[in-house]
């Protein structure tokens, strides 16, 4: 295993050295599905499925169609953020705060804090902050890693809490701002205006996609640290994060185990079940716009489905939950989800669970699915604790095929 280790990292140096010079598309995708191949079979020991490979391909080719431009990867010191922007009412930080921890003494001063900003495409929002926690322990080991994404109208700092709590556990906890929150906010509208403009124009992807293109540069950046490990690299994520973290563990294999909170959904489902009146409700006035620019007197399932069409193309159809979650495999998946949540409804979830369990025939350890019972669209107690025993379980015992 070190031998093929140290011929990956030799492979991963001359791929990230080519990067920022492609200038075909289809280059740049083949590329990036080889190097992605490579790491699925040092991370699982296992070759990735035709259906897999074929996913990630169209998923690369939507994400470069609307790149604004190949930069290097460069990671910038910056500064804390003492005034955090929230674009709606700050939500409760109760749940978070539930999660396991080691009782240290003075944590916070046996805690390193790194402020990064990454630079992951051309543009002011291809600068990525990053909140990075862990221990000051000084040793030559490399670390298991989480990924920490915030939900909607939030950031990074509402995550510290959560990535405290990880680095007291010997994790290396890795917070960051999505497009149009943070430090990537200009105003407190910023968000809801960005999907907006994505409807008029087509030029960008705020809704989940973008973000995911940061999370495929943000591996690259953590599989060269020295002291993360890179094939102990997880994803988390709360309601939006949820589903970007969806998202990146399906088209990223350097996320070798992956946790959404109340994210995965089956978008199609709930358009021709007439159940998708509680997610535009979340993002109202973006589908007000779109139900006015139609011409149309209220919101129906044709408005909804031409703005997943435009703002995330493929959302709706072949990128749907489906086809999304079973490519995860067989890396660790847990699907955790409230039974009473309006925004990612139960009947939406039946087929892709059906299709993961298929596709987690070999390693059925590997897979899990829970609907908190009389719970709705909030992260709970529980949930935090079941994601946190189950990073646990495959990244601290280096276990990535359970049985």
């Amino acid at each position: 295993m070190e031998t093929m280790t140290n011929e990956t990292n030799e492979l991963k140096s001359e791929f990230l050295r080519l990067l920022p010079c492609q200038r075909s598309a289809e280059v740049l995708v083949k590329n990036c599905l080889l190097f992605l191949l490579v790491s699925n079979l040092l991370i699982t020991g296992a070759v990735e499925t035709n259906e897999a490979a074929e996913f990630r391909s169209r998923f690369f080719r939507v994400l470069l169609s609307r790149r604004l431009g190949q930069v290097p990867l460069v990671a910038e010191c910056s500064k804390p953020v003492e005034d955090p922007v929230f674009q709606s009412d700050v939500p409760s930080t109760a749940a978070l705060e539930s999660c396991p921890k080691e009782p240290i003494e003075n944590l916070k001063d046996m805690l390193k804090e790194e402020n990064i900003h990454l630079h992951t495409e051309a543009g002011e929002q291809g600068r990525l902050p990053l909140l990075i926690l862990s221990l000051k322990e000084k040793t030559e080991e490399r670390r298991p890693a989480v990924v920490f994404m915030h939900g909607s109208d939030t950031n990074k700092e509402w995550l510290r809490p959560f990535l405290e709590a990880y680095a007291s556990r010997g994790y290396v906890a890795i917070g960051l701002d999505s497009r149009y929150h943070g430090e990537r906010a200009d105003s407190k509208t910023a968000y809801r205006d960005a999907l907006i403009s994505s409807w008029k124009n087509g030029k960008t992807m705020p809704f989940i996609f973008d973000t995911v293109w940061d999370l495929i540069k943000l591996a690259e950046y953590l599989t060269h640290r020295k002291d993360i490990d890179p094939q102990r690299i997880g994803i988390t994520g709360i309601s939006l994060g949820g589903m970007q973290a969806w998202f990146a563990a399906a088209v990223d294999t350097r996320y070798s185990v992956a946790v959404p909170l109340i994210g995965v959904q089956g978008f199609r489902w709930a358009i021709h079940n007439d159940a998708w009146q509680a997610r535009v409700d979340s993002l109202k006035p973006l589908f007000e716009e779109a139900r006015i620019d139609m011409g149309k007197s209220e919101i129906d399932k044709e408005v909804v489905k031409k703005v997943w069409d435009r703002i995330a193309p493929g959302l709706a159809s072949q990128f749907d939950a489906p086809y999304s979650v079973p490519v995860i495999a067989p890396r660790p998946l847990y699907l955790l989800n409230g039974a009473e949540d309006p925004r990612c409804p139960l009947g939406g979830l039946v087929v892709p669970v059906k299709r993961a369990k298929k596709a987690y025939k070999k390693t059925p350890g590997n897979f899990k699915f829970v609907a908190e019972v009389g719970v709705g669209h909030t992260v709970t107690s529980f949930m935090i604790k079941e994601s946190s025993d189950w990073f646990d379980k495959f990244l601290k015992q280096r276990n990535m095929t359970s049985h």
